[in-house]
């Protein structure tokens, strides 16, 4: 590898040794102290390298394509504020254990707290946020230096994807000249002859790290197999996991040894696919765990973060059972603070060694166990049931916020990656988003649960995958990020963007602060009466006003079947939409306590 300076040399050999460790996506934001590592990318043959303008989107974009692959994606800026533009994607990434390589481009030491233009101190500029950090020495064609800023790549990329994966800072101090210009005896033309180890690497990764799974240890598996086994009424609970986290083969290995209830949270990766098909998978429970008289479980077994559904984490928080919290990462994902049991291992290997354990002799088909399961059958058909029957009856109105996302779950192509935005959409993917066959990857930021970066990290997951791209966003994240919708155009993505507008946050509607008004409506439901038929123009998108349920149905199948990115924006009545979700909760509760 030759280099006309050391600047140059120095950012070829950091990408050289990124594509080794296997780092095949990076996105880059201009400016001019990340010069030598934009130009390394460029020319890297190895290294797919998107450009987004905007820091703060180019993060979130990173983030989506780390969230849909598990692999890090690097992510390239200057110095200054365009590093704390990061900061957002970061948190998410630390929160929801996406991997993520960021690498910020610095000034030179000798410039720090001198008052040198865009010259910020960004050591440890995102805390502890990050699994590792590291100020990189200052380029200077030195064998030891050359080996050492390998190292450190190896490293960074190990560290986003071990037991507890996350984000890497990795700190890029460069002086000038940044372009690759000739500096005449700056890298001597003999140091790949006197140490070609240092300037060319090794076939392969400097250094290769094994990683391995967290298995179970033996006794406490027998223990909490025990356990399953005498139970009369146990669960499956999977909370938000990001894609290839639990193995659906062992789980479903698990539900035929225990005949237990799976209830799945959409961002699960166990709600769609194979599992649902003939096993019991169920999604409706935010509309009857609080029925009247629903019995406690004996014994939970959960895995994920925190649900989604505030009716199921309650369910959880006032069960008297035994709850075992499965967890590889050592983070006790429990904030409820009523479990019983926490096992530090690999999900999967967890699944599979109970799985082995039970007895898998049937239940007898009028015993407990069963009438257990079929409990949550009859109310799932129940559940499924008024849900087709309250959207039908929205049909010629305006739009049910739920019947949007359950026409959006139910029509989405197989395969399709599927990515719902928080406050509103998540929650109505949840209750509204029926369990079936198809291979659906359904993503969504719930780690700090924020609605900046949304269209971002959507259009970033769909960078990652040939399949077909479905952006579920409320108004409000809509309009924080729409700055990301350039990524649609400069990087090459395509998606049906289903915009739901209820002017302003919906979501404080199920808040007690409704109650308050004012200032409810101007400080928290802030109601901005925005066109963003216009924002459609701005970037050159297909733009489609739907009207009603029927309307919206027949927009999103068509735009299925496009080519380029559409926007359907579907117009509701937040508070009218929450009424009606109300009213199907108590209806649902009623049918269930009725059929006791």
């Amino acid at each position: 590898m030759t280099a006309p300076n050391r600047a140059t040399l120095w950012g070829r050999t950091l990408v050289d040794e990124l594509a080794k460790s296997g780092v095949t996506g990076a996105i880059v934001s201009p400016g001019s102290r990340s010069t030598p590592l934009t130009v390394a990318l460029a020319e890297h043959d190895d290294i797919e390298t998107f450009s987004v303008l905007d820091e703060r989107s180019a993060a979130f974009f990173a983030l989506g394509r780390g969230r849909r692959t598990g692999e890090p994606t690097a992510l390239v800026c200057t110095s200054g504020t365009a590093a704390a533009n990061y900061h957002p994607a970061v948190i998410e990434a630390n929160q929801s254990r996406v991997p993520l390589l960021v690498l910020t481009a610095d000034r030179p030491a000798e410039l720090t707290d001198s008052g040198a233009n865009q010259t910020v101190d960004q050591t440890k500029l995102y805390g502890d946020a990050v699994r590792w950090y590291k100020t990189l020495p200052e380029p200077a064609p030195e064998p030891r230096r050359l080996r050492s800023l390998r190292v450190a790549a190896d490293r960074a990329v190990a560290e986003t994807t071990g037991a507890n994966p996350g984000p890497v800072h990795l700190n890029f101090p460069v002086a000038k000249p940044l372009e690759p210009t000739e500096e005449p005896g700056d890298v001597p033309d003999s140091l790949a002859d006197e140490a070609p180890l240092a300037v060319e690497g090794r076939d392969g990764p400097f250094v290769r790290t094994a990683t391995g799974r967290l298995e179970p240890d033996d006794a406490a598996m027998d223990e909490i197999a025990a356990a399953l086994e005498s139970a009369e009424r146990g669960l499956v609970v999977a909370g938000p996991l990001n894609p290839g986290i639990c193995d659906s083969e062992a789980v479903a290995r698990l539900l035929d040894a225990t005949g237990f209830p799976l209830l799945a949270d959409p961002l699960s990766g166990l709600r769609y696919g194979p599992l649902a098909a003939d096993r019991p998978v169920f999604g409706g429970y935010d509309s009857y765990l609080d029925a009247p008289g629903w019995p406690d479980p004996e014994v939970v077994l959960r895995t994920g973060a925190s649900p989604t559904s505030k009716v199921l984490r309650q369910f959880l928080a006032e069960a008297d059972a035994r709850q075992v919290v499965v967890d590889p990462a050592g983070d006790w994902p429990e904030a409820e603070f009523t479990a019983t049991d926490y096992v530090e291992a690999d999900p999967g290997a967890v699944a599979s060694a109970l799985a082995e354990r039970v007895d898998t002799t049937p239940a007898a088909d009028d015993g407990p166990e069963a009438a257990w399961r079929e409990r949550f059958e009859r109310a799932e058909a129940a559940h499924w049931s008024l849900v087709d029957e309250v959207a039908g009856s929205a049909a010629e109105r305006s739009a049910f916020e739920g019947a949007v996302l359950a026409e959006v779950v139910a029509s989405a192509p197989d395969p399709a990656t599927v990515f719902v935005s928080n406050s509103m959409p998540v929650r109505d993917c949840d209750r509204f988003g029926r369990p079936r066959r198809a291979d659906l990857s359904v993503l969504g930021n719930r780690g700090a649960s924020g609605i900046d970066g949304i269209a971002s990290t959507a259009l970033g997951a769909g960078s990652a995958t040939d399949d077909p791209l479905v952006v579920v966003t409320g108004d409000l994240a809509y309009y924080h990020d729409a700055n990301g919708l350039l990524s649609v155009a400069r990087c090459g993505v395509d998606a049906t963007i289903v915009l739901i507008n209820n002017d302003g946050g919906g979501i404080f509607h199920i808040l007690p602060i409704e109650e308050f008004d004012p200032p409810f409506t101007e400080q928290f439901v802030t109601p901005h009466g925005l066109d963003f038929e216009h924002s459609a123009d701005l970037y050159d998108l297909a733009f489609r006003r739907a009207t009603g349920a029927e309307d919206f149905a027949a927009a999103y199948r068509e735009s299925l079947d496009r080519d380029g990115t559409q926007v359907i924006e579907v117009r509701t009545d937040g508070e009218a939409s929450h009424r009606r979700r109300e009213r199907l909760h108590e209806r649902v509760c009623e049918r269930v306590a009725e059929e006791r």
